[in-house]
């Protein structure tokens, strides 16, 4: 999820790609949709997009610094374990806080 700001900077670049990635633009773009909150600041997410993520009763949210990414519970889970079998790559190994 991206804030609208952010999404019409993607959605440009992704306008601009050449024809050999109109599929892959064509998905993107054409499956983009607006969020709202409610009142209690729940986001709704389309059963068409909830389906398409394969996400189930469970979700997590996680602040990505520009956008957010919405997560299957399980699956994130399964992901995270992956990488950690995988080991950390370079790029983060020598990343300091």
């Amino acid at each position: 999820m991206f804030p609208r700001p952010v999404w019409e900077s993607h959605r440009e670049r992704l306008a601009a790609m050449p024809i050999g990635a109109r599929t892959w633009t064509r998905i993107f773009l054409g499956n983009a949709l607006d969020v709202d909150m409610d009142g209690t600041g729940r986001i709704l997410i389309s059963p068409e997009l909830r389906a398409a993520a394969s996400l189930t009763r469970e979700v997590m949210l996680l602040g990505m610094g520009s956008h957010f990414e919405v997560w299957d519970a399980v699956a994130l889970a399964a992901k995270e374990r992956e990488a950690i079998a995988q080991g950390m790559p370079e790029a983060i190994a020598s990343f300091n806080f």
